[in-house]
């Protein structure tokens, strides 16, 4: 190590070993939820973050909304005409599990929420009037105000609220320690997940922890094909430390993975490219339905489903006659027109239909209430909104009542992201599971972002609590295992190497070495060749640049372990693209030695996971999860006999 003067005490070599019914890893909506879950079942549970519990996550300075809670007293859908308008709106390529859990018990959670501290209703009537607030309740709706469903919530509040009652519960959290390895037994010739392994990032020392069943509920990949070595510390949306790496824990050890070839353009990266999502003025998500004018002030009209021009801003937020409803966001059951008003308009129809660049925001011609609710509340609410911008903005003088915001992003303009460009975004690729969230290892379950088709801040809480319940479960029949010696020995090695070498490469040099070689041989059009040099030149890096990383402080050596579960995730990606021998329009993949989309034969879920050292191929129907109602009811009788429905 160098002589740099290190503020943490010095634990490299220390281990420290625990035990426990159930093992959290993630200290994230989910995994604080899978952890509350699990401790109000009488376990004793183990929650480990890489950062502090009270404020991590990309939920952990807040949410504006709490999507699909179709069972509040004042919805007027079922989980059932939800969840099956997500699969549907995904052309099947969808996790049929995953939403019906968020829409049939997304409003429970937020009545945990509540009893626990966070604010779900505009209790101090700040809003009182609003067409989108119901003054019996105070609770207040986003997108559709017919059938409301989607909340409005005070999300800031959450974390530290969650945080409190883990600590109640008398979880035992350990914070700053990274999980780097899941630990497994071959039991009955199955394998099965006996616990894991972590680092201190602020010592060093190394963490062991038995269990006797496992939640992994940490992040979606990150900064795969977008990163910028000259401004690590800048992150738009998701913290920078959310890269993935319980991805790559679970394909080191054989879990199976589906749509890891599933990639949009970037939009909401941790990786230093695009403009803040929520800084700039749009009409989408946290700004929805906000009017959006052209450089001369001419606004630029919504449309309903059927093409008509809405009048007036109210008629936004309802659906057109004969609907049914909306989805979150603005997106909309059976379009008819591609054109839906701004929310989707592409940039260039805009520009052939006369429209002038640049585009802003205009929140002073909405009515009051909407204005204040956008410009207060959702931007505010949001990740990353209540400082930066909300009060560093208003700080420097913007007024939403007589200025406009001008938009960035969306496609619109310059800071739109090129084909090659790609990020985990949108209904991403995850861990292939069955009705207990369940993965193909016995004894080890996933929530949140690590499911695939993974959404937002409500369904990590609905999955989480349910992958915790479901643990605990698991937990009633299973023996504590102690590790083999043999796996803690190699993940020590294997965690250790960089730090005690005297000099070498610095991991941002990996990352953006990794990142072009995904941009060049993984970017918006892929064939075999392209796929298989991306492999190989991959295999060059852990042949030739691992062994150079260099570290000199444990905060290094855990940004240095993050860029080799990059490595690994990457690796999973371009065989998961080698694997699908086919274009997908609704996976957003072109393959230009496959040109044929869609094809029956490959609708289908291709699963990828490690074997062996090599990738193995699987498939599974897209449909595979059945009836959602009936499965749902035949897995979950304890639960809904518990009172919860």
């Amino acid at each position: 190590m160098s002589e740099y003067i290190w503020p943490y005490a010095n634990e490299l070599e220390k281990v420290t070993r625990d035990t426990c019914d159930v093992l959290v890893l993630g200290g994230g909506l989910a995994g604080c939820f899978a952890a509350v879950s699990a401790a109000e079942r009488g376990k004793k549970v183990i929650l480990i973050e890489k950062g502090a519990v009270k404020r991590s996550g990309s939920a952990g300075t807040g949410m504006d909304h709490w999507e699909s809670a179709c069972t509040n007293p004042c919805s007027l859908v079922t989980p059932e005409e939800i969840a099956s308008a997500y699969v549907d709106e995904q052309d099947h390529y969808s996790n049929g599990i995953f939403h019906y859990i968020t829409c049939r018990e997304g409003w429970d959670r937020m009545l945990d929420m509540e009893k626990f501290g966070g604010k779900i209703r505009d209790t101090g009537d700040e809003f009182k009037g609003a067409e989108f607030r119901d003054d019996a309740t105070k609770l207040m709706f986003a997108y559709d105000y017919r059938n409301r469903f989607t909340l409005r919530v005070w999300g800031s509040t959450f974390k530290p609220a969650l945080y409190k009652e883990l600590l109640r519960l008398g979880v035992k959290i350990y914070e700053h320690t990274e999980a780097t390895a899941l630990l497994t037994k071959e039991i009955n010739g199955r394998k099965r997940g006996i616990g894991a392994v972590g680092m201190n990032v602020h010592t060093g020392g190394l963490l062991v922890v038995s269990a006797r069943a496992t939640v992994l509920a940490m992040s979606r990949p990150a900064r795969i094909w977008l990163f910028d070595s000259d401004l690590p510390g800048l992150c738009e949306f998701r913290p920078f430390q959310s890269i993935g790496s319980g991805h790559a824990m679970g394909y080191r050890i054989g879990m199976e993975f589906t749509m890891m070839e599933k990639s949009v353009r970037g939009e909401f990266s941790a990786a230093g490219r695009s403009f803040p999502p929520y800084g700039t003025g749009n009409n989408h998500n946290t700004w929805y339905a906000a009017t959006m004018v052209d450089s001369r002030g001419v606004e630029i009209p919504y449309l309903d489903r059927d093409g008509n021009i809405l009048q007036t801003v109210s008629q936004r937020y309802y659906p057109a006659e004969g609907q049914k409803f909306f989805l979150k966001g603005g997106v909309i059951d059976e379009p008819k027109y591609e054109y839906r008003g701004p929310e989707t308009m592409p940039f260039d129809e805009l520009i052939r239909r006369g429209y002038r660049l640049p585009f802003y925001a205009d929140l002073s011609r909405m009515p009051e209430a909407e204005r204040r609710v956008i410009w207060g509340m959702m931007v505010g609410e949001e990740g990353k909104t209540k400082i930066p911008v909300l009060q560093y903005y208003t700080e420097r003088g913007f007024d939403p009542e007589k200025h406009i915001l001008q938009s960035y992003g969306s496609g619109w303009q310059s800071a739109s992201f090129l084909d090659q460009e790609r990020q985990l975004f949108g209904a991403p690729g995850g861990i292939m599971h069955d009705w207990n969230l369940k993965t193909n290892i016995d004894g080890i379950y996933a929530a949140g972002d690590q499911l695939f088709g993974s959404d937002c801040g409500g369904a990590a809480c609905a999955t989480g609590h349910y992958a915790g319940r479901k643990a605990a479960d698991c937990a009633e029949g299973y023996e504590l295992h102690e590790a083999d010696e043999a796996q803690i020995a190699e993940e020590k090695d294997r965690l250790y190497a960089a730090i005690y070498r005297n000099d070498g490469m610095n991991w941002k040099q990996l990352n953006k070495a990794i990142s072009k070689a995904m941009q060049n041989y993984c970017g918006g059009v892929k064939n075999r060749d392209l796929l298989m040099q991306g492999i190989d030149l991959l295999e060059s890096y852990r042949e030739e640049a691992v062994p150079q990383l260099y570290a000199e402080n444990p905060h290094d050596l855990m940004r240095t372990h993050e860029v080799l579960d990059i490595l690994e995730v990457s690796d999973m990606i371009l065989h998961a693209c080698l694997f699908r021998e086919s274009s997908s329009k609704p996976l957003c993949f072109v393959r230009s030695d496959y040109p044929e989309t869609d094809p029956p034969e490959d609708r289908r879920f291709i699963t990828v996971r490690r074997e062996n050292g090599r990738a193995v191929r699987g498939s599974v129907p897209l449909d595979y999860f059945g009836d959602l109602k009936s499965e749902y009811e035949k897995h979950n009788q304890d639960y809904i006999g518990g009172g919860k429905e």
